[in-house]
């Protein structure tokens, strides 16, 4: 299987971005890069550079949605792992044959532009793990 080609960004679950914007700009010194609706996953996101890494600020719009769920069961914090892949579809398919479980078995919309599919924590060491690739590409 061929490598990932990088670190997209690391996923923090909150409960209001705007309550925890204050300590990623002036307490990490990151640059807001701005907020986004992704109404397919009922979440807000706010992205922050921080050097050379993005944390992204995910916030649920529906209480009922996974994210406001994984916040109910475990409270605000890390929430997933991003990392871009050349073929979205491809990938899938080979992280399905040897085995391991697939939340999203074809891409879906995510935020910044990206098609995204995330597989199971039970497969990853208990981590979510997101896999993307640019809508642009």
């Amino acid at each position: 299987m061929k490598p990932v080609k990088s670190l997209s960004h690391i996923g923090i679950a909150v409960r209001a971005i705007e309550s925890q914007r204050a300590f990623y700009e002036d307490v990490l010194g990151g640059t807001f890069e701005g907020i986004e609706e992704v109404p397919s996953q009922h979440v807000r996101v706010a992205f922050f550079k921080i050097g050379d890494v993005r944390i992204e600020l995910l916030q649920a719009t529906d209480p009922q949605s996974p994210l406001a769920r994984f916040i109910d069961k475990r409270g605000e914090g890390l929430h997933h792992l991003a990392f871009v892949v050349d073929d979205l579809c491809q990938r899938i398919d080979q992280i399905k044959r040897i085995g391991l479980t697939m939340i999203d078995t074809v891409p879906r919309p995510g935020a910044d532009q990206m098609d995204v599919a995330f597989i199971h924590p039970n497969s990853c060491g208990g981590v979510l793990t997101e896999l993307c690739q640019s809508r642009t590409e």
